[in-house]
């Protein structure tokens, strides 16, 4: 089955919403005062929706999360149901230090179809679409940049790899530089990392290392519907973790997972940037409340492989301190 095209609007309006409400805050050096916003809004805009909704990936647990907490049903309760997975600020610290890279992003798939991901660490690799079996979280880094490279009729030389600047991502940054593969360091925002693999005008070939887990469900949805391959496999490495994970359903903690293990059916993924992100410019004041904000939307059934970025003038009413 597919989501009925109708929802697109409106879930371009939560994250759109979301944005513009963490933006008053945007270089206000707090992270968790512009998260909340975005949080807080998105959340009202969700109930709004004729759907009974479950967050399955959202700020936390129930007692670390009072709001969009994973478990937490949403909407009015009337309509399809839909498995959601949220950030409503991803990239916390470019917006608390109004630095390129802050999202709102959400992803939507019918019921059972969207992997509830544990609050742990995930190692991931992400490219554009590739022959089965030529990129593979289990190779070596040189076997993955070689195969790569000869797939793109190139050079390791000519690729560029994206990973986040993280002391634990040192030997693969060696491995990649013993290669002379160009890398583009991020600090934060893999989900938008993720992205840059999805279309040649990023010059990204491939997003690899260890990131959070639900940041890799969020971005696999958004990949699966650009027909890119992208591989995960979660880091369970202390006792809470563990039970957490079999409370899930997730019995075999070294499962590596594809990506259509992770999503399934027809999706509708939204970002809407806060500040520029990718090709998008964050949200623009004009005046009497009005708001320009840009959104990337991929809707898998509809979008036929095409980046689909769209500008919105919206009118929204928040307290100007």
């Amino acid at each position: 089955m597919s989501l009925d095209k109708k929802y697109i609007d409106q879930f371009i309006n939560v994250t759109s919403k979301a944005a513009i409400a963490s933006f008053h805050l945007v270089g206000k050096k707090d992270k968790i005062a512009a998260d909340q916003a975005a949080v807080d809004t998105m959340r009202t805009e969700l109930n709004k929706i004729d759907m009974t909704g479950e967050i399955v990936i959202g700020e936390g647990s129930l007692d670390e999360a009072p709001m969009l907490f994973t478990g937490e049903i949403l909407g009015r309760k009337n309509g399809p149901k839909f498995d959601i997975a949220v950030d409503p600020l991803e990239g916390t610290n470019f917006a608390a230090n109004n630095l390129p890279g802050a999202l709102s992003v959400i992803a939507v798939a019918e019921k059972g179809n969207l992997l509830k991901a544990p609050e742990t660490y995930m190692h991931k690799i992400a490219t554009a679409k590739v022959e089965k079996g030529l990129i593979d979280l289990d190779y070596p880094i040189k076997k993955n940049i070689e195969n790569l490279a000869e797939f793109k009729n190139t050079t390791p030389s000519n690729l560029t790899a994206c990973i986040l600047d993280r002391p634990r991502h040192k030997k693969i940054i060696e491995d990649l530089l013993k290669l002379k593969v160009k890398i583009k360091l991020i600090t934060d925002g893999d989900v938008a990392g993720a992205l840059l693999v999805t279309k040649p005008i990023y010059n990204v070939d491939i997003f690899l290392g260890i990131g959070g887990g639900p940041e890799g469900v969020l971005a696999a949805a958004a990949l699966d519907a650009y027909d890119c391959h992208f591989q995960g496999k979660f880091i369970f490495d202390n006792e809470k973790d563990i039970n957490d994970a079999k409370i899930m359903g997730i019995d075999d903690l070294n499962k590596k997972y594809e990506i259509k293990e992770i999503i399934k059916g027809d999706t509708i993924f939204c970002a809407s940037a806060i500040t520029d992100t990718m090709a998008m410019k964050g949200v623009i004041p004009e005046d009497n409340d009005y708001y320009i904000t840009e959104t990337l939307i991929a809707h898998k059934l509809t979008m036929n492989n095409n980046l689909s970025i769209e500008k919105r003038r919206m009118l929204f009413d928040y307290p100007k301190n």
